[in-house]
């Protein structure tokens, strides 16, 4: 029933609907839910330690035997910089104050871990279907031990160049990631904001520039937007925002509650959050000190400054020092359990593509 099924036979699934893996919005969870309805299911690892993610992975195989993708950080480590840091501690002071924060207290640590040997040798036991990066690869050679272990690997291409750098890197698919995704952008042989592409134009490309299959992420949460891939050369989607309306998702209640009234013009392109441009739901420190801030410090360091603010906000019910990763398209966002939307959305597909076939 499905035009492309390069995915389907590479991830031994029934849909091309791939779950995003949002760190620190799910646990196994969602995952289970979307395995069972016959979409690849995500776990983010980024923000585990080793033994957090065994345990989520021994969680996921208790409940279904489905395939697994296991996503991890590609980052290089920060370079710390004290007069950056220290100036980032400066613009956040005021809001210190506020909220009655003492500005001397130690800057708690982030926890967002690259792909490194512990992981990989952790990877070569569990042996996972799919390992996906963000922000690349990692070293060759952690590569090719993944490889050998019997799993697939993917990353997202935010520009044809890089998408023609991960083909000839190891990769077995790649994620196209248009303008419009939610959550970091996955950019890495570039840092150049302004010439990042939507998804409409950056899939028939990449489909054009690479022999691999291409799943498209970014604008699409229905049917139409599925369909609308397909037809521009990808052989299946990712989808993230849309699973954040379901019960499952692990999101904090004021992100939940904004998500029911985001609209399309609602996030915007930051870096204050994390260091690294990402797509969130718009909030204070985002339209005072942003989007795009000069002295924000490097991936993940940005973070650990803002985490007492998130907190003593989040306690007062707001999400105004919170990262609320979201995509343009969650006003199409439907609340109802995982495995019922992702059984939903492949059908409504292809009750569309039967229809446009005449």
């Amino acid at each position: 029933m499905w035009p492309d099924r390069r995915l389907l036979d590479l991830f031994g699934i029934e849909h091309p609907i791939v779950q995003a893996p949002m760190a620190g919005a799910m646990d196994t969870d969602l995952a289970i839910a979307v395995a069972q309805a016959g979409a690849l299911a995500s776990l983010p690892v980024g923000m585990l330690d080793e033994a957090k993610m065994r345990a989520q992975v021994a969680s996921f195989r208790a409940a279904t035997e489905k395939p697994l993708n296991l996503n991890f950080f590609a980052h290089k480590p920060p370079t710390l910089n004290n007069a950056r840091e220290h100036a980032w501690r400066e613009r956040l002071k005021p809001y210190y104050a506020e909220f009655g924060i003492d500005p001397a207290a130690p800057v708690p640590t982030t926890n967002r871990t690259p792909f490194n040997a512990e992981f990989c040798a952790a990877v070569e036991e569990l042996k996972p279907a799919v390992v996906s990066f963000h922000y690349g690869l990692p070293d060759a050679a952690l590569v090719a031990r993944v490889k050998a272990a019997g799993c697939k690997i993917m990353s997202s291409a935010t520009t044809v160049a890089e998408a023609r750098w991960l083909e000839a890197n190891g990769c077995d698919a790649v994620i196209a990631q248009g303008y419009e995704a939610g959550g970091h952008r996955g950019m890495f042989l570039t840092d150049n904001l302004a010439t990042q592409v939507g998804s409409f134009a950056l899939i028939p490309q990449i489909a054009d520039a690479v022999r691999l299959p291409v799943i498209a992420a970014g604008g699409i949460g229905d049917a139409r937007g599925i369909a609308a891939a397909l037809a521009l050369g990808a052989a299946a989607v990712q989808i993230g925002t849309a699973f954040l309306f379901c019960p499952e998702a692990k999101i904090l209640p004021p992100h939940r509650a904004a998500l029911k009234s985001a609209q399309d013009d609602g996030t915007l392109l930051t870096n204050v959050m994390t260091g690294r441009p990402a797509r969130g739901l718009i909030n204070r420190v985002m339209r005072e000190l942003g989007p795009i801030s000069e002295v924000a410090p490097e991936f993940p360091l940005a973070g650990g400054a803002l985490a007492p603010l998130h907190a003593k906000a989040q306690a007062q019910g707001s999400g105004d020092f919170s990262a609320m990763w979201t995509g343009q398209a969650a006003s199409l966002g439907r609340e109802m359990p995982a495995r019922e939307l992702t059984l939903r959305l492949a059908n409504e597909t292809q009750t569309l593509l039967r229809k446009m076939a005449g």
